[in-house]
């Protein structure tokens, strides 16, 4: 028999979801209001890449609103579903400001497009600033920052039970498992604003210019959300956005002499976010507050910050004593 162990609470996730995809909304009608208005008045085709500020790639003026609403259509469900099974976390709220900040700055550079086509002949002869950039990340940040607003407070932490015991009670042949996702909304941001400014610096300097940013943010985001895991195996962790068992880490009871859960201070203990090593231990730390600490057969210590800590710690324990009890330890 097995069983699962998470927490559960209400759920207000309709309305963070729609506030997270209500800005790829706007920008969609904004823009399909703008070329209705503009249609008359636009070359075909279209300037649709700059170097240096001169136009050097061209789109239909139909291609360049499909590709455009295509775009922010699946930026925005992606967003929407991304809330939806982060609804609870603490990081919703800044993945809701990334959402506004990412429709804000993608609207205004493709509404920019077309303005800076109007009444042309040839569309070869259109310019475009390089200061535009600055803006349209000006304009990102702005919304970004209505986003985080209009989210609201991050969903409180669960709370630790009072007399919480360090092992489960679970009956012989009984398994269960316990999963949490803890993610770094710093890192979140930053993979993002990697990716943005990658899709920004590609439409106006080349995409060869903007390699370096794109690998950044796609190297970034995987690892900002991280899926922890307590099962009869033992310890993992592994991305929260790649399939399961794609582990960066995994600790087998054999390895584990105890576990514990205390509060942890990133900066004060590891000087900083991310995976750190230190003497005696290591662990990832991607907030300060609740986390597992493990205490290995070789003395040292690994930790890992996480929510319902306890939980998992009294999991672990209790597989740690199946698995000597079978080895006659």
């Amino acid at each position: 028999m097995k069983s699962v162990l998470r927490s559960t609470r209400p759920s207000t996730g309709p309305l963070r979801v729609r506030i997270a995809i209500l800005p790829f909304v706007v920008v969609i009608m904004a823009l399909g209001a703008l070329y209705a208005g503009l249609a008359g008045r636009l070359p075909d085709p279209l300037a649709t890449h700059f170097d240096g500020g001169r136009a050097d790639g061209f789109s239909s003026a139909h291609g360049y609103l499909a590709g455009c609403l295509a775009v922010l259509l699946v930026l925005g469900v992606g967003s929407g579903l991304l809330v939806q099974l982060r609804v609870h976390t603490p990081e919703v709220p800044w993945l809701i400001a990334t959402s506004y900040a990412t429709a804000a700055g993608l609207g205004y550079v493709m509404c920019l497009m077309l303005l800076a086509n109007v009444d042309v002949t040839d569309a070869s002869a259109v310019r475009q600033p390089q200061w535009q950039m600055a803006v349209s990340l000006g304009v990102a940040l702005l919304a970004g920052a209505l986003g985080r607003l209009l989210a609201g407070a991050a969903p409180p932490p669960p709370r630790r039970a009072r007399g919480a015991t360090p092992r489960l009670d679970l009956p012989a042949g009984t398994t269960a498992g316990w999963s949490r996702t803890i993610s770094s909304p710093p890192l979140v941001v930053l993979g993002v604003v990697l990716l943005g400014a990658g899709l920004l610096v590609g439409i106006f300097a080349g995409w060869l210019s903007s390699a370096g940013l794109l690998f950044g943010g796609a190297a970034v985001l995987p690892l900002a959300s991280v899926r922890v895991t307590v099962d009869r195996h033992g310890l993992s962790l592994s991305p929260a956005f790649l399939p399961y068992r794609c582990r960066f880490r995994r600790i087998p009871l054999d390895r584990i002499a105890e576990a514990g859960s205390r509060r942890i201070a990133c900066f004060a203990e590891f000087g900083g976010w991310g995976y750190r090593i230190r003497a005696g231990g290591s662990g990832l730390v991607l907030r300060s507050g609740e986390g597992i600490v493990v205490r290995l057969a070789n003395g040292k210590e690994f930790v890992v910050t996480v929510d319902d800590a306890a939980t998992a710690v009294a999991l672990l324990n209790t597989y740690t004593d199946r698995a000597r009890a079978r080895q006659g330890g």
